[in-house]
This record gives structure tokens, C-alpha cells and sequence, in this order.
């Protein structure tokens, strides 16, 4: 088995604001001197981990799911479970800010909001048996009408750990022997060329205005937007998805598939009903290996050709060019690849499957 899995994926959207910044347009970072189209590793990997797909595939008949939930409110949810079951309101809030603050430090409490002391100041990622074992006790707590003890207040676990949370790593503050490192790295995505955002500047109509009075639009906007070519880098340990998983080889070879399969065709949802944006990876060079890994990000750093004809296929040789430089200068820099192009219709998303779960 190889240690790393690499992908280097290249995907091309149509005019979008996929990922917005402060000030609703789309992110950019400089690269080689020029303006480039971002997309945040943190939008990318909230996108995959909750999208409908990863989720289907990683579908189990088992009763515990094998996704966890990240969340501020595991006390308001406990608080408000406790209310179901029947405890009185003021047992109710004592007994969840106890199991929540298990978690992290409890938020003060607020004059607006009466559950604001339920929230944690951090989000926290639970696996589903965390949740199970939440549930379990909060009914215990219920039928007993007495408050969690001490012992009881334990409800981190390292075992039957969720694929997202193997995958994507957690960090508590106050329970670090519980903290997970994360087997799967995931670089910003950036366009292969240059980009300038442009404006759109748009109007909507009042269906109800006959224009006997005023014939102007109803709103006024605008919104930036741009198009790209994204090059987007992941790279997973598999041996520490392993471990993470708890030994679990075949759920980790489910992981990584399940993972690939988003990663090509699950786009970020920013602006989805303005631009329909939706898009399938046109290359993809999946590699495997013990080797130090390393990006090809080095292939843009001299950006594609604004006055291109042919962006996917410019791009598409400065990746196979930085690809077999670093092979030539540092020897193979992995034991074994696979290449999927969509442009050329080479390769079949079944093979490359089978290739990252070997």
C-alpha cells in the first residue's frame, strides 16, 4: 500500500462567484506576479464533506453514520432534547451546559437570547457515536431525574471516529488527547491565468407594474464575478487515515474514493442559483507513493496565456511539463499514476477509483 494519494485536478467554471470575500466578490490571491481566482481550502473541504454525493457514497446500513457534525449548539440540542423527555426547564439548561462544556468554553450569557450560555465559543466536531452517547445519556439523566455525574460527563471517544473528522482532523482547545490530525491536506484552488472580476450590473422587474405611472426597474445591483480554470491540489496519508479510522482499511479505502468521486464533480455553492456554475474536473493526475509529496502549483506560476485560444490544453501541458521536470530533477516522485481527460474523453473515473483505493 502507498503511503500518499496525490491529486491535481484541473476544473474550469464558467462566469461565478464560487468563494466571496468581505466584500461579497469573488477571492483572489497574487500569484507570479498577477491576480489570480481563490477558492479557500475551507470552503472547498465543507463543500465535499456535506455534499450529497460524498455522503451517498459513504452510505451505510450500519446504525451509527459514518459522518460527524461540526457545531457550535451541541448544548441547545441537548437542552432542548432534555425539554422533549420531559425535564423542567431550569434542570434542563444546569444538565446540558454541564455536558456541553465538556466540549469547550460555554459563550456568556446574553440579554436576547436566552440560550446563548448553551452555545460553545468554539465549533466542535462530533463524530456519531459522540452524538449516540450524548443521546443515550441525556435519556438516562431523563428517566433518573438526577444530573450527570462526573464519570459520566466522558463522552469524547477516539474509537468508530468519522470518516470527515479521520479525514479533515479536529482541534479542542481543552481535550487535546482527543484532537485528530488531519490525513488529508487540501491546497486553496487558483486559476491557472490571470483574472481581472468584473461587474455585473443587473435590474428586477415588477411583474405588477403595467408602466402607466413609472416604466424603471423595481432593483438595481451588482455583483463580481469572473470565470477560471482552477488548479486544485490535495494530498492524504493514508496510513494515518488508517490509524485514524482505527485500523479500518476498507472503510479507508471507501473514504478515499468517496472523497476523489466529490472532489471531481461536487462544486463550491457560492452564487449556484445566479450562475449555475456546476462543473466536472477536465484533468485530473492521481498519484501514488511513498515519496515526499509536492504540488504542481510551480506549472502556473508563469500563468496561462491570457491571450490563449486554448486554456485547457496550455494548462493541461504546463502540468505535464512541471510534472516531468520534477521527475528529471529529483527522480520519480511516485511509484505509480493515473490520468483522467475529460477534454480528450482518456480515462474512466471507475479505473481512477480503483487506482486511489489500491
Amino acid at each position: 500500500m502507498s503511503r500518499f494519494i496525490q491529486l491535481h485536478v484541473l476544473t474550469a467554471y464558467p462566469p461565478a462567484n464560487l468563494n466571496r470575500d468581505d466584500l461579497g466578490r469573488p477571492k483572489t490571491a497574487k500569484m507570479g506576479g498577477c491576480d489570480r481566482l481563490r477558492i479557500s481550502s475551507q470552503s472547498l473541504k465543507r463543500h465535499w464533506r456535506t455534499s450529497e454525493l460524498f455522503q451517498q457514497v459513504l452510505a451505510t446500513e450500519q446504525k451509527d453514520s459514518l459522518i460527524g457534525t461540526r457545531t457550535k449548539r451541541q448544548g441547545v440540542l441537548a437542552y432542548e432534547t432534555l425539554l422533549e423527555l420531559g425535564v423542567s426547564e431550569k434542570k434542563a439548561k444546569l444538565w446540558a451546559q454541564k455536558i456541553a462544556e465538556q466540549f469547550g468554553k460555554l459563550k456568556k450569557p446574553e440579554k436576547d437570547n436566552p440560550l446563548a450560555d448553551l452555545e460553545i465559543e468554539q465549533l466542535v466536531h462530533l463524530s456519531s457515536a459522540e452524538q449516540n452517547g450524548i443521546i443515550a445519556l441525556l435519556k438516562t439523566l431523563a428517566e433518573e431525574g438526577r444530573e450527570p455525574e462526573k464519570a459520566e460527563l466522558d463522552l469524547l471517544r477516539k474509537e468508530n471516529m468519522a470518516v470527515d473528522i479521520a479525514l479533515f482532523g479536529r482541534m479542542l482547545a481543552s481535550k487535546p488527547t482527543y484532537n485528530v490530525e488531519a490525513a488529508c491536506q487540501v491546497a486553496h484552488a487558483l486559476s491557472a491565468h490571470s483574472v481581472v472580476i468584473e461587474d455585473d450590473y443587473f435590474t428586477a422587474v415588477d411583474d405588477l407594474n403595467d408602466r402607466s405611472e413609472d416604466a424603471g426597474a423595481a432593483h438595481l445591483g451588482e455583483a463580481g464575478f469572473a470565470a477560471g480554470l482552477f488548479y486544485s491540489y490535495i494530498c492524504i496519508n493514508k496510513e494515518l487515515l488508517i490509524e485514524n479510522l482505527g485500523g479500518d482499511k476498507p472503510l479507508a479505502d471507501r473514504a478515499v474514493a468517496a472523497l476523489t468521486e466529490t472532489i471531481l464533480k461536487v462544486s463550491p455553492s457560492g452564487k449556484q442559483n445566479s450562475y449555475a456554475s456546476r462543473a466536472y474536473a477536465s484533468y485530473v493526475v492521481a498519484e501514488a507513493g511513498d515519496q515526499q509529496p509536492r504540488s504542481l502549483s510551480a506549472a502556473y506560476l508563469k500563468p496561462v496565456d491570457r491571450y490563449s485560444e486554448d486554456y485547457a490544453h496550455d494548462a493541461i501541458d504546463a502540468l505535464q511539463k512541471q510534472l516531468q521536470s520534477f521527475d528529471k530533477v529529483y527522480g520519480d516522485c511516485a511509484d505509480s499514476r493515473y490520468v483522467l481527460n475529460a477534454v480528450t474523453g482518456e480515462g474512466n473515473i471507475e479505473e481512477l477509483l480503483a487506482f486511489v483505493s489500491e
